[in-house]
């Protein structure tokens, strides 16, 4: 399996278990953020922007409510969840590290 393949359903869960703050929504995996204030918020979006560039691979990232943030990743081309959307929101967790 190659990490641009969708994952099959039977699949999925083993992914989900390393990634347990992240909820599979429909074809995506989403999860929200809360910061303690709109510029460490911002700061944040930024930094996953930059993560996200590197890997060549780009979430749908909202702001709202002035402190939250919600990443939601897929791979569209596939139609669904892929490793590499998986990868993706390992990297953005550990931009919660630094």
């Amino acid at each position: 399996m190659t990490k641009r393949e969708r994952i099959s359903e039977e699949q999925l869960p083993s992914f989900l278990a390393k990634l347990p703050e992240w909820q599979r929504n429909g074809n995506m995996i989403t999860r929200i953020f809360e910061f303690p204030n709109f510029l460490a918020a911002m700061g944040f979006l930024n930094s996953v922007a930059i993560c996200a560039e590197v890997a060549d691979h780009h979430p749908d990232m909202l702001i709202f409510s002035w402190n939250k943030v919600k990443i939601s990743i897929a791979t569209h081309d596939k139609g669904g969840l892929t490793e590499l959307d998986f990868d993706l929101a390992t990297k953005i967790n550990t931009l919660l590290s630094k």
